[in-house]
């Protein structure tokens, strides 16, 4: 968790984002560290937790991330948490509150607001049904070598 704390205060002090930071760790070796960098590139998912899982994936060459351990600064917001699962990250260590996070003005207490329906969504999904977009479905279901993931 230390090393979630340094990368977080190298983040606050480079400007590149909010006092986040994370590290992956597997058997016990780090296998990625950084920070938030959504000002620096302008990424609005370069959350911490984003950014060390797309380096932990390139560094194993693997999008499965089952065995390793994820410390992070603070608890991680929808979009993260659902990175985590689709990574199938084991465990997750995290010190500061979504709360916490709030009183400090990253509060994303309305995404979750949202997705469990409690609120209307701002943003209008439209679905928009197409035979052909539906064959890329079936296309790719019976690869006979496709990569489920």
């Amino acid at each position: 968790m230390q090393i979630a704390f340094e990368e977080a205060r190298k983040g606050i002090s480079s400007g590149d984002g909010g006092p986040f930071g994370a590290v992956i760790v597997k058997h016990g070796a780090i296998i990625a560290r950084g920070h938030n960098e959504v000002v620096r590139t302008n990424d609005p998912t370069a959350h911490a937790e984003m950014v060390v899982i797309r380096k932990a994936s390139a560094f194993l060459n693997t999008f499965d991330l089952t065995g390793c351990t994820l410390y992070v600064t603070g608890e991680p917001c929808p979009m993260c948490f659902s990175a985590i699962h689709w990574a199938h990250i084991d465990k997750v260590y995290y010190c500061n509150t979504k709360a916490d996070a709030a009183k400090i003005g990253f509060d994303d207490t309305y995404i979750t607001e949202i997705i469990l329906g409690h609120i209307p969504d701002p943003v209008s999904f439209v679905h928009m049904p197409n035979k052909a977009c539906k064959q890329l479905f079936y296309q790719w279901n019976v690869l006979p070598d496709k990569v489920p993931y």
